[in-house]
């Protein structure tokens, strides 16, 4: 006798696993049999003991299409959906199997407990008070019906707090009532709004993140979360969410035009710093102009703009714009660099102690930046020698000047100081003066020499030549006919 329940116990399992081989088949054609349909069961329950969620799910997807009737299938179903955060999904199916089959306490427990961690409280409360009809020591229930009240009470208070625009004491009661009710969509876009209302934009960005995926096909989630990234001036992710939200519905008017202006800002920014590092600094000024005028108030985006336009019109010359630029960027970010970009135009004017207090705001921020420390040093060496012989100044020309400026500015003063216009005591002032003039044009007209006096150091200081050997035999009279003082004879030959 046992011999032969073991055969047909063999025979069983051979026959079933044919059966499940033609599944589909059956399925697709909806002639799937009870032992079809429980098997489906079976291996739907056995995947979803391995954490083989999606694979589980698709099984008692085929025994639900087999049965449409069975409560168990719908149960288990619902399981599945609750583990992969779906509870809208899940939901429906507590309702199906409640609907089937109404005394079941298990599936009005959990449905009890979906609505609580969705936040809707009076349905949680129905639920609860049935099952503890039928079950009044079910602990977990007790647990759950008692937690309902004081949650309730927490979200008056919030509410209280928002209406009045205390947002800051509402976050702390909104984070306890999102960890109860961790799938209640309408308390992280309140959540999400007091977060931007104190400009936590970063936070608000991760909750609305969470909301995208609670709601199924979030257009105006993916449309929040580019609007987001824009104002924080990440603009090719704002890109990206603009895009998501016209995947789900091209003709989503507010997420195309949004796309179009993202895209043409995104295409101005993206390749300033490309021409800041490729030295274009003419084309770097006007990608920047350009977009100032495609944004004209979107703060962090008219950062991005004025912080390259501070180093690139500084670069061509343009102190005055490169300034207001320098200051309009750290009125929005005290960035280092920023300090450092704008204490060289301080340099540029010769005003050097403003050009000391941006080094030292920039090493307030970042003790090692070491751009800030040298600029430092810069600046002692420069107000050293501005005690001395200041090659600008001789000239009349600002630190800015192009070569052509300086060389007309020479032509001028030399013609202006030549020895050979002045007698007596004023002869040898002039020749003195003249020296000065050749030797300006002499360091300012030579980028070896210029970087080098820019930097604080006289390449025709009698101590520097004997220290580097620069330029021996300097000759202040060599561009003129003639000799040189001690009664000699110039000729202008400009």
């Amino acid at each position: 006798m046992r011999f032969v329940t073991l055969s047909y116990q063999i025979l069983y399992s051979v026959w079933l696993f044919f059966v499940g081989i033609d599944i589909r088949v059956y399925g697709a054609y909806g002639n799937t049999s009870p032992v079809e349909v429980q098997r489906y069961l079976e291996l739907g329950v056995q995947m979803l003991a391995r954490g083989q969620l999606h694979d589980a799910l698709a099984q008692f997807h085929a025994a639900i299409d087999g049965d449409p009737n069975n409560y168990l299938s719908y149960y288990r179903r619902a399981t599945v959906f609750l583990a992969l955060g779906r509870a809208r999904s899940g939901l429906q199916d507590l309702n199906k199997v409640l609907t089937l089959k109404p005394d079941l306490t298990a599936a009005r427990l959990k449905r009890a407990t979906v609505h609580y961690k969705m936040g809707e409280l009076d349905l949680a409360h129905l639920d609860l008070e049935e099952v503890l009809r039928r079950e009044s020591d079910n602990e977990e229930a007790n647990q759950l019906y008692t937690s309902i009240e004081p949650l309730k009470q927490k979200i008056a208070i919030t509410s209280d707090f928002t209406s009045g625009g205390d947002y800051y004491s509402a976050i702390p009661l909104m984070k306890d009532i999102i960890d109860e009710c961790p799938w209640a969509a309408w308390v992280r876009e309140q959540r999400i709004a007091a977060y931007e209302a104190v400009g936590d934009l970063q936070s608000a960005i991760t909750d609305l993140r969470v909301t995208t995926k609670l709601t199924a096909d979030n257009t105006e989630g993916f449309l929040h979360l580019s609007n987001l990234y824009y104002r924080m001036g990440d603009v090719d992710q704002s890109l990206n969410e603009v895009r998501e939200c016209l995947k789900l519905d091209p003709e989503h008017k507010s997420c195309f035009v949004l796309y179009k202006k993202v895209k043409k800002v995104n295409k101005l920014i993206g390749g300033l710093q490309d021409k800041v590092n490729d030295k274009q600094y003419e084309e770097c000024a006007e990608a920047s102009r350009k977009v100032l005028k495609e944004e004209p108030s979107e703060a962090s985006i008219r950062y991005l703009a004025y912080e390259k336009l501070c180093t690139c019109s500084r670069e061509i010359g343009e102190v005055m714009e490169a300034k207001v630029s320098c200051d309009k960027a750290l009125a929005h970010s005290e960035d280092p660099r920023i300090y450092c970009e704008r204490a060289e135009l301080h340099i540029t004017n010769d005003d050097f102690d403003k050009a000391s207090e941006d080094f030292q705001s920039a090493l307030k921020f970042d003790e090692n930046y070491q751009r800030a420390k040298e600029g430092l040093q810069k600046v002692q060496k420069l107000k050293k020698q501005a005690s001395k012989r200041d090659y600008y100044k001789i000239l009349g020309v600002k630190r800015s000047a192009t070569k052509k400026e300086i060389s007309k500015a020479y032509r001028s003063m030399a013609q202006k100081w030549h020895p050979d216009r002045f007698d007596g005591e004023e002869k040898e002032i002039a020749e003195k003066k003249f020296i000065d003039i050749a030797a300006a044009k002499e360091v300012l007209t030579d980028d070896e020499m210029r970087q080098k006096f820019n930097n604080g150091e006289d390449p025709l200081d009698p101590e520097a030549q004997q220290q580097q050997h620069f330029h021996h035999g300097f000759n202040p009279f060599q561009h003129f006919h003639g000799g040189g003082p001690g009664g000699q004879t110039f000729r202008f030959h400009f």
